[in-house]
């Protein structure tokens, strides 16, 4: 990460992953984990569901609802989680094609 000083405040640019750049374990899975609970809040807030509605759909109770749209995603696996989308209507694609720096990468792509 670069380091730079604005108005006299030393700053890191981000590498894209801000669970990378706090040096947890499993950072990329965090990252698609976090990413798909925003797509998982996003179809909510489209579709006007309440809570109670949305964890019906999702086969989930209200209070994992609550607890997944409040960031608490860490209890649910991805495959949970892609499961709730398809849940709302959402197709999921997985994609996967050789890596060129010859170690590959978990991401997510939103539509």
């Amino acid at each position: 990460m670069k380091k730079r000083v604005i108005e006299g405040i030393e700053v890191e640019s981000s590498s894209g992953n801000v669970f990378a750049d706090l040096a947890l374990p499993d950072a990329d899975k965090l990252k698609i984990k976090s990413g798909l609970t925003i797509e998982i809040a996003k179809a909510i807030r489209k579709q006007g569901l309440t809570q109670a509605e949305a964890a019906q759909r999702m086969g989930l109770t209200q209070p994992k609802v609550s607890a997944l749209l409040h960031g608490e995603f860490s209890n649910f696996s991805e495959r949970k989680l892609m499961d709730c989308l398809a849940r709302l209507g959402y197709d999921i694609e997985i994609r996967v094609h050789a890596s060129s720096s010859g170690v590959g990468h978990l991401m997510l792509t939103p539509a």
